[in-house]
């Protein structure tokens, strides 16, 4: 959540249809505003149970000693804060990206339950476009590291939240692979779309006003959008069921890569020794080189001395021995890297543990009523998520739903139990 302009945000109503366009985009006071005055939240729970108002009774309820989740404050309650990049920093500069990411997670993590890395603003020039796997990963994966590094017991849930308008087979796989990559909890199915549906035929249609409130730009939601996010989260849900890989795979893999780490491991201890080899010899002999009683007419190679040496004149050419010298310490600091690379790679034992959490999805998008979010909930969604429902409801909205879903589920059983009297007859 870096500071994202100061562009008022604006919202317009499409009242005939029960929907929404909206541009707030990412606005905000910064991450570091944000986190001051959840840290100040913090603490003044903290004081109002008894605590204290100082850094150990902040921590104590951080660390979910308090009994209430570290981030809402209330028992069965989360608080997702929502993360993503400056308004102009270029979306092709992946490196600049990550670390705004990565900068509202170093700051904001203590604080949450979930953190939203948002990928999926339509109001935030190229947000959209980080989609694609190769920098959604490293986004992700860049966001995952910080958030392990959290200075708390209870870790912080990381979810993806990406658009309904990336929704080909090959963009859609790729998200889910850049998941199970980077290692997020899940994704937010939906949120808001760039295209402009058609009226839906159960309603009246548009109005001239809304007719012209249509060609205003922003993120179009509403009920129009329910059979898309049902779509959507039976296809994410699919996908990402389906493991990237087996056990007997990764083992496999696992094996043959730390065979190679032992095999540079040794190359680098035979290389050490031979060079310290060599270079005891030259130093307890320093005399022992062939001379010619002849003169070959070449020339000794002598650099020039330190204070010669200035940033702008330095020799054209190293010596023999210096070239071998250096070419020597840079392939052993390239296998050296390679190395630690392979063994910072997660074990077959972690990977598995891994697979055994399923990928979490928040679905949102044209929920209006309790029968809509169980069918949601039924197409492999863990949570239903509602916003233009609760604009256009207000205070109550979700209480009604959760009312009609019982009401669904009590009719559902009620129908069951006919069913099996039905054929017991």
């Amino acid at each position: 959540m870096p500071q994202d302009g100061n562009e008022k945000p604006r919202v317009f109503r499409l009242p005939s249809q029960g929907a929404l366009i909206n541009r707030y985009g990412l606005n905000s006071e910064g991450a570091d505003h944000v986190a001051m005055r959840l840290r100040q939240r913090v603490r003044e729970f903290a004081h109002s149970i008894g605590l204290g108002y100082d850094a150990a009774a902040e921590t104590f309820v951080l660390d979910g000693h308090a009994g209430v989740p570290p981030g809402s404050l209330m028992d069965g309650k989360l608080l997702a804060v929502n993360i993503a990049k400056n308004k102009f920093t270029p979306e092709h500069d992946v490196e600049a990206v990550e670390r705004d990411y990565v900068y509202c997670v170093e700051r904001l993590a203590p604080y949450a339950d979930i953190l939203v890395v948002n990928v999926s603003s339509p109001n935030t020039p190229g947000l959209r476009s980080l989609q694609q796997t190769r920098p959604l990963t490293k986004i992700l994966t860049g966001v995952v590291e910080a958030a392990k590094k959290t200075d708390r017991q209870t870790r912080v849930a990381i979810l993806a939240k990406v658009s309904p308008d990336e929704d080909s087979d090959e963009q859609i796989a790729g998200i889910c692979q850049a998941v199970w990559e980077s290692g997020v909890d899940g994704v937010i199915v939906g949120n808001t779309t760039n295209r402009r549906p058609e009226p839906l035929p159960s309603l009246r249609p548009f109005s001239p006003v809304e007719e012209q409130t249509l060609l205003e730009h922003g993120g179009f939601s509403g009920p129009h959008l329910f059979d898309r996010t049902v779509a959507l989260v039976k296809r994410y849900r699919k996908l990402l069921d389906e493991r990237p890989f087996t056990a007997s795979q990764d083992e496999l893999s696992r094996s043959e890569l730390e065979s190679e780490a032992r095999k540079i491991e040794e190359w680098l201890k035979e290389n050490e020794r031979i060079h310290e080899t060599s270079a005891e010899s030259a130093s307890s002999n320093p005399s022992d080189s062939v001379e010619s009683p002849v003169d070959m007419g070449t020339i000794e190679f002598r650099p020039p001395p330190d204070n010669e040496q200035s940033d702008s004149k330095k020799p054209l050419l190293n010596s023999p021995e210096e070239r071998l010298s250096d070419r020597s310490s840079k392939e052993r600091e390239r296998l050296r890297s390679i190395k630690d690379a392979i063994e910072k790679l997660p074990t077959r034992q972690e990977k598995i543990m891994t697979l055994d959490h399923p990928k979490v999805i928040f679905a949102t998008g044209g929920i209006t009523n309790g029968k809509q979010a169980l069918e949601v909930l039924n197409a492999g969604a863990s949570v239903a998520m509602v916003y233009t429902a609760l604009v256009y409801g207000g205070v109550g909205t979700i209480s009604r739903i959760k009312n009609e879903m019982r009401e669904e589920m009590n009719a559902a059983k009620i129908k069951n139990k006919a069913k099996k009297k039905t054929a017991k007859s």
